[in-house]
């Protein structure tokens, strides 16, 4: 299973070594080198984990952290990490919304496994079954309904539908949904596009109103209230 990491960290030395080690672990990650710039990233894009640097330019990493938990449709896991190593200053960090606490200097592969078994817990803990308007989805079934009717979806289009309701309402690009399915290994535009035509066809076609919409030079969003 891969996951995808956002690296916040001006150190780009630090940052190099990060990668190198957890690159060949399948983690497929996004780096920001300060504070502005991560928060962008990790409001557009889907993370399972951030790991965030606390003395940050632009945007200190408590402020950070603080934004996402205030702004984020969903609830990323977040490793900060900092040379502070007294109690209050963990206790400040878990207060902003920190999952997770690291001291440098750190081992790289303690990181690597707090990363992902974070990711993992959250996974099974977050909530098996998404609703919005008339549909719902059950992560455990993978069972679709619409107005009360049983949807059938092949496993491409069932992902594309719960992405699309994990980042209700903000739209998503083609290049993110492909990333996030596919990650490092894409498929063309013509293979999405044909899974995309599937999920109309299940989830539209047989009732009155569509729910899946192309925003143009935009991407794919819900249209459901």
């Amino acid at each position: 299973m891969q996951f995808k990491v956002l690296l916040i960290e001006d150190n780009q030395e630090i940052s190099c070594n990060i990668a190198e080690y957890f690159e060949p672990f399948g983690v497929i990650m996004d780096f920001a080198y300060d504070g502005e710039q991560g928060v962008n990233l990790a409001l557009n894009h889907y993370y399972d984990c951030i790991i965030l640097d606390i003395m940050l330019p632009k945007m200190d990493g408590l402020s950070v952290c603080k934004l996402l938990r205030e702004q984020a449709n969903r609830h990323v896991p977040i490793i900060m990490l900092t040379a502070r190593d007294a109690l209050d200053d963990k206790l400040v960090g878990f207060s902003y919304g920190a999952d997770d606490y690291l001291t440098k200097p750190f081992a790289l592969e303690e990181l690597l496994v707090r990363c992902l078994a974070l990711a993992k817990r959250h996974l099974l803990n977050s909530e098996r079954t998404l609703k919005l308007g008339e549909i719902s989805l059950n992560l455990q079934t993978q069972q679709v309904q619409r107005a009360g009717h049983t949807v059938m979806l092949q496993p491409i289009p069932f992902k594309i539908l719960q992405l699309l309701m994990e980042h209700h309402p903000r739209p998503l690009s083609r290049s993110e949904i492909s990333d996030k399915i596919w990650g490092d290994e894409p498929t063309d535009s013509d293979a999405l596009r044909s899974h995309v035509y599937q999920l109309r066809k299940s989830i539209d076609k047989p009732f009155e109103k569509n729910v899946i919409k192309t925003i143009h030079s935009v991407g794919l969003a819900l249209d459901i209230e």
